[in-house]
């Protein structure tokens, strides 16, 4: 199903299968000489059909795409983009340099990634029996990545010029380091990946390849786009929504009760990241033990992207206990 957001931009939903997201948004948008596409889903035959026959609903074939744009390379937005290069080989593929560095590593060369994940995962309090599962959570998204490199890559401020809209890159690490959102000033729109989204936040996760601060880098890359003048914002999930800066205020909002929340857990003794994790209130209807593997690793490098960021506020503190560490919460001393 194609839906137009403006005269030559229009959104194509192609399914995730057994996947609560239950979509990607990919977007088109016209150009002088061939379309640019906004992330690709991943691949499916299903996934695969529903973006011809989107194409085909606005009277284009996939060798009608010039470019594409990935935010970044989660599966559900990079997984078709090789089997579209097969289709199309003069179609070029964009992505932030930071998100080419990770292709090898994530869906070629993953052993040693698995590794580290795995020594990162015991350091921060995981129990041995835990760590094999979650150290390979999430390996099943493999089979729905076709892979490719880029073309060419992109570091923010660049202007992808269609012959008929300009888009604006910005660099919005946080959700993964080299995460892009694309700015165009026309009609004013913001295709935003999954940096900012209506209803669910973006997973932000500490681990081997996010930088020492990725909360840090997400809140600060929240704060630029605020005060863009923005009439619709084109999320990768969900709906296309309009208040960008009411939405930015929430999540700002939920990220401070989820520090509060951590920072409470650690008042009265140090606790692993781990610990801690298992015990805060996040909002799905299960229990702890009954998280699935990647739920539970999710809310650990979560949980340790929250506590770095409080260690680098100086409202927590990092203690080294054997070879793990702990986290305890600093007392703040009133002012005289």
């Amino acid at each position: 199903m194609v839906m137009e957001i403006a005269p030559g931009i229009n959104q194509v939903k192609v399914p995730i299968p057994d996947n609560p997201l239950g979509f990607l948004n990919c977007y088109l948008v016209a150009g002088k000489d061939g379309w640019l596409m906004v992330d690709t889903g991943w691949h499916t035959q299903e996934a695969l059909n529903a973006l011809e026959a989107g194409l085909h609903q606005l009277g284009l074939v996939f060798t009608d795409i010039e470019t594409i744009v990935v935010t970044h390379v989660h599966a559900d937005h990079f997984g078709l983009a090789g089997k579209l290069k097969q289709l199309s080989p003069q179609t070029k593929l964009l992505t932030h340099r930071w998100e080419w560095a990770l292709i090898e590593s994530r869906y070629i060369k993953f052993a040693e990634l698995q590794t580290q994940i795995g020594a990162l995962l015991h350091k921060h309090g995981v129990p041995d029996s835990d760590i094999p599962a979650l150290k390979s959570a999430s390996m099943p998204v493999l089979e729905f990545v076709t892979i490719t490199m880029p073309d060419e890559p992109l570091y923010g401020g660049e202007i992808i010029s269609t012959g008929v809209y300009d888009l604006e890159v910005f660099w919005t690490p946080g959700h993964s380091p080299g995460h892009i959102c694309l700015y165009e000033p026309q009609n004013q729109l913001l295709f935003a990946g999954d940096h900012i989204l209506p209803k669910i936040t973006a997973s932000v996760g500490f681990h081997v390849q996010s930088g020492d601060n990725p909360l840090g880098d997400y809140l600060y890359a929240l704060q630029k786009l605020e005060n863009l003048p923005v009439t619709q914002v084109l999320p990768a999930h969900e709906h296309v929504f309009s208040d960008l800066r009411g939405r930015i205020q929430e999540i700002l909002r939920h990220h401070d009760r989820r520090k509060e929340e951590m920072r409470r857990l650690i008042e009265e003794q140090p606790r692993a990241a781990y610990e801690i994790a298992s015990r805060v209130a996040w909002d799905v209807p299960l229990i702890w033990e009954q998280f699935p593997s990647q739920h539970r690793r999710s809310a650990v490098t979560e949980t340790i992207a929250h506590l770095e960021y409080m260690r680098r506020e100086g409202t927590v503190t990092r203690i080294k206990s054997g070879d793990q560490f702990l986290y305890k919460a600093n007392i703040a001393i009133p002012l005289p």
